[in-house]
Order: structure tokens, then sequence, then C-alpha cells
């Protein structure tokens, strides 16, 4: 089955007045509503919701931050999702990054890798209902147990960006989910995760502007790269790809704190390669790209523009 995702909640609208607007997705064949988290709403709430209003479809976090919550209370987070969801939850957790986690949360940003490990392999015996005393690397656990189990545990997966992660994620849960990278890097980071077995799945959150305006398209588009490109983690992201040179320039004006001529600097092709964009049917034809790729759910962003964003949603629907 080829799973279709989409980003919720939608922005400009009401959470409690989206119901409707999920029902008639799953109907025009979204099979999964994936939440993030990161200064507008939590992790969970839209999820709960969802799964409720459309018992049919698949609900996922892509992602919630391995450092904002302490170990127990996360593992009821997860739990309650996976019981409000039963089969259908699925719990992607990240690192994130050091302006979410230190800047906003005042906790400190240290060794991510090792944090995200330790999380995932406490969650995974805690979520059986095992009772927990363990001293991890980043973190201790003393006499944890859940009370109440979820009957069926969600599947759970790991934001990743280069070989650690990416290999981790193969590793030790369900699979990876990708963010902010052109159809043709699939290729190059799929084998990192499938190296760890057989079965893992890798999900991608795509940014989507589906307008025929070349103008809007590459303004809207170049401020949302320059936002996310000159942080750290996807700055060396983008270096391990092959981008770093085309995107020095840009890097180089951000930090010498000229914003206007960081945006400017972004080449064409960057836009062409990281943003599918163009009418409903050329982006549906780039998002088959990266499916040809080997991602298996391909999960929407659909960032703001000349457009009604939920005919836009129904206008990406897959056909």
């Amino acid at each position: 089955m080829q799973r279709f995702g989409i980003t919720i909640p939608f922005d400009g609208v009401p959470l409690l007045e989206q119901k409707e607007w999920l029902r008639e997705l799953s109907d025009l064949g979204y099979t999964d509503f994936w939440s993030a988290e990161s200064g507008g709403a939590d992790g969970f709430t839209p999820l709960a919701l969802a799964a409720s209003w459309v018992p049919t479809c698949r609900v996922g976090s892509a992602i919630v931050p391995a450092y904002t919550r302490g170990a127990g209370t996360l593992a009821s987070c997860v739990a309650t999702l996976a019981e409000a969801a039963p089969g259908r939850a699925v719990f992607g957790i990240g690192s994130s990054s050091k302006v979410i986690v230190e800047g906003w949360n005042g906790i400190a940003f240290d060794k991510p890798y090792q944090r995200v490990r330790d999380t995932v392999r406490f969650l995974k015996r805690a979520l059986t209902g095992e009772k927990v005393s363990e001293v991890y690397e980043t973190f201790s656990v003393e006499g944890f147990r859940l009370a109440r189990v979820p009957a069926e545990p969600p599947r759970i997966m790991i934001a990743a960006l280069r070989e650690g992660m990416l290999g981790l994620a193969g590793r030790e849960s369900d699979g990876a989910i990708l963010n902010w990278l052109s159809a043709e890097d699939v290729a190059t980071v799929a084998p990192f995760v499938h190296a760890g077995g057989e079965g893992r799945e890798l999900v991608a959150r795509l940014f989507v502007l589906p307008s025929e305006n070349r103008d809007l398209v590459q303004a809207v588009a170049r401020r949302a790269i320059a936002a996310y490109l000159n942080v750290p983690v996807y700055a060396a992201f983008h270096q391990w790809l092959g981008r770093g040179e085309e995107l020095e320039p840009m890097r180089k004006a951000w930090q010498e704190g000229d914003r206007k001529a960081a945006i400017e600097a972004i080449p064409e092709r960057i836009v062409d390669a990281l943003i599918i964009h163009g009418s409903p049917e050329r982006c549906r034809e780039h998002i088959q790209r990266y499916i040809d790729n080997g991602l298996h759910t391909p999960v929407l962003f659909v960032l703001p523009g000349d457009y009604d964003l939920r005919q836009a949603s129904r206008e990406l629907a897959p056909r």
C-alpha cells in the first residue's frame, strides 16, 4: 500500500474546526496525518483528534524532540497516543536543534545522537509495561512503569540526516524520518537505513508550493530555505550531500547578518531541488520521483502562497 500524508494542524484555522477538512482529505486518498513540534501546536493533541475524527487514518509525529519531556512523561504521552490510535500510531523522535532545545527550553543540547538512542531504548522497554530502572548515558530512570500499557505498541521512528543517525534509525527503530532533501537525495540516504534490517520505512516531509507564479515561488521558497539551511544540523547535512559550495554565499551573508543578501544568494537550482512547485499535476509528478527513489511515505507541508490552503490540499491529493 502506498501511503500519502499531510502535515497537521493547518495554519489559520482553529484546531477544532479542522474535523471535516481531515475527513475530506481521507476520502481523497490521504492515508496519514503527521504533526510537528516547533513552537506551534504540540506534537500529540492534533494527532489524538485526527485519530478520533478519522478512525482509518495513521497518525505520526515528525518530530517530537528527545529533550523537552522527561523520560516518564514522554512514555506516557506516547502510550496515550497509541491507545487513542491502536495499530495506527507512529512516534517520530529526533534531536531537534539547539535553537529549540537550548534557546527556547533552557535545556543543554548535549550529545544529541546518544540522547535519541537512549530515549528510544527506554521507550521500547517502557511501552511493554516493564518496570525500568536504568542509568543511560544521557539520563537515568528509577522504577518507572506505565500504568496504562497500550494494547498495540506504536511504531517508533527516528529523525535522521547524516550517516550516524540514519544508521541508528535502521538498527534500533522502525525507520527514518527525513527532511529538507531532494528526490535524488533519497537514494543517497536510504542505504544507511536499510543496512539496519529489512522492513525499515522511510518517511519524509516534503515542502510544496502548488503555484505557477515563479516570482512567488522563488520568494517564499528562498525564505523557507534560508530559515532552515542556516541551522547548523541542516547546514552540515547539505554539506554532506554535496551542496556546500552552492550554499556558501547564502551562509556567509547570513552569518554577517545580511538576511536579504542571504535569501537572494540561494540559487534557483536549489529551490527547484528542495521545493515542490508548479501546477498540482506537476507537483504530483515531483512527489512521485521521491517515491521512485525509495521513499515510502511522503508527508506534504503546503507552504503559504497565492491559493486557498484547503483547495490546494484537495488538488494535491493522490490520483
